[in-house]
């Protein structure tokens, strides 16, 4: 595991954008596994920045999102569909038929798992995964207890997580119960993982996840078991890691 810290989260959505585009330089056509929630919006928004400056081309990459509400489609502003194409793809010149996102709206929830979980095998797999992590260490909508072993599954929403996201809704009855998202496997089979945290209300679930033991409880937890991954976290953060331990990933 490396670690960069940053500063704020711009720092940090910079950092992160710089890993992003070393990767996209090195292997125009790689897969890259993106993330939602409001932790990548700013290294999407930098990523952009160097695009229409001319100093990055998305014309071969492929991409695969980590989950999405079962539901919802693109005419919904709340779906992962939708917040994808307004914060990044709609503003670089990657091609549609290279933009892969589990489909919300497959009634068929065994059916569209195992699509999509074809989907990132027929693309020889992923070269860089990008993860946020949420306060109880979970990734994407893998919560605590979530099996190791699973691939693309749909889950129940949990009371905390409905109870998280019903602000961005008209009510809470409106909030998707369920998400079709990429299973732990699937995110460990990445080549690459890159995580992003900001914040103090991350601090516990940083530490937890990076410095604790391995366990289900702690979804993010199981990365420390990947052979290459990169945590680029703010000051607030890190602040719960001690120092001393650190640096010896720095």
């Amino acid at each position: 595991m490396r670690i960069y810290k940053a500063k704020d989260y711009k720092d940090l959505s910079r950092k992160a954008a710089n890993i992003i585009s070393a990767q996209v330089i090195l292997k125009p056509n790689s897969v890259l596994g993106l993330a939602t929630g409001s932790s990548p919006i700013g290294t999407y928004a930098q990523l952009i920045e160097w695009y229409n400056k001319g100093d990055l081309d998305f014309k071969d990459i492929k991409t695969v999102n980590l989950d999405e509400y079962r539901g919802l489609g693109i005419e919904s502003n709340q779906s992962y569909v939708y917040f994808m194409h307004h914060n990044f793809f709609n503003s670089i010149n990657i091609k549609a038929c290279n933009i892969n996102i589990p489909n919300g709206l497959n009634p068929d929830a065994k059916a569209e798992c195992e699509r999509y979980d074809e989907v990132i095998k027929s693309l020889g797999g992923i070269d860089m995964q990008l993860l946020g992590i949420g306060r109880n260490g979970h990734i994407g909508f893998n919560e605590p207890g979530s099996d190791f072993e699973k691939n693309t599954h749909c889950v129940d929403l949990t009371q905390s997580t409905i109870e998280a996201n019903k602000r961005f809704f008209n009510s809470i009855d409106e909030v998707p119960k369920q998400a079709y998202t990429m299973g732990i496997k699937s995110i460990m089979q990445a080549r690459k993982i890159l995580l992003i945290a900001s914040g103090d209300d991350k601090a516990d679930a940083i530490y937890n996840s990076f410095f604790g033991p391995v366990t289900p409880q702690v979804p993010a937890s199981v990365l420390q078991l990947h052979q290459d991954v990169i945590l680029v976290a703010d000051d607030k953060a890190l602040a719960k890691v001690p120092k001393e331990l650190l640096e010896r990933y720095l």
